[in-house]
């Protein structure tokens, strides 16, 4: 028995997901359409919605509703510090923190060669707009910790030495609670490396 076409093409849509292969899509999908109708049709909706109102900030292209976002338009925030992200979760944590008080960038991505991802595929013009705009005069990278997000924080620290400004980029180390016996050996020699005088 073939699958309809309009079940296919759901499948496919699903599939475009972070971490959704073949069958889980297959299972959102049928799970969707036998056990949560209505919730379907809110999920349509809310998509749809999402993809109609949202644009990027012309400022940090975060996703926002406004030509620019709230933390950019906020007179409280220092504009000397600039710190960069990889994505707009990654601004949603640190925003969490109530640790930082200046401006964001959202590269909406990473430099990753082995998946075709360069330069020119994320927003590096931008960013170095914003960051040589005059008022910035430190940049804090805050990618992440994973082999493109090194390589990603490597690439900007040399592309804005360049450009005269001050760049530093955020600290690893053991998480707050935590002991050194369930911690990996290399959170724990970088957290060494990293040290500092109290």
């Amino acid at each position: 028995m073939s699958t309809p076409p309009p079940l296919q093409t759901l499948i496919q849509a699903l599939r475009v997901l972070p971490g959704v292969g073949p069958k889980s899509a297959t299972r959102m999908a049928y799970h969707l359409l036998q056990r949560d109708p209505v919730g379907a049709g809110k999920l349509a909706q809310a998509i749809g919605e999402a993809l109609g109102k949202l644009r990027h900030c012309q400022c940090c292209n975060t996703l926002t509703e406004a030509e620019i976002c709230e933390i950019c338009t906020d007179p409280g925030r220092n504009r000397k510090q600039l710190c960069v992200v990889e994505m707009p979760t990654d601004l949603l944590m640190l925003e969490q923190t109530l640790a930082f008080h200046g401006l964001y960038f959202v590269l909406m991505g990473r430099l990753s060669p082995l998946d075709g991802i360069g330069p020119k595929d994320i927003a590096l013009e931008p960013l170095l707009k914003r960051a040589t705009d005059g008022c910035v005069e430190e940049v804090i990278l805050a990618t992440n910790f994973t082999a493109e997000g090194e390589a990603t924080s490597h690439y900007l620290a040399e592309m804005l030495r360049a450009r005269g400004l001050k760049v530093s980029r955020i600290a690893r180390g053991l998480p707050v609670g935590g002991e050194l016996e369930h911690v990996d050996p290399g959170t724990i020699a970088q957290a060494l490396i990293e040290r500092r005088n109290v």
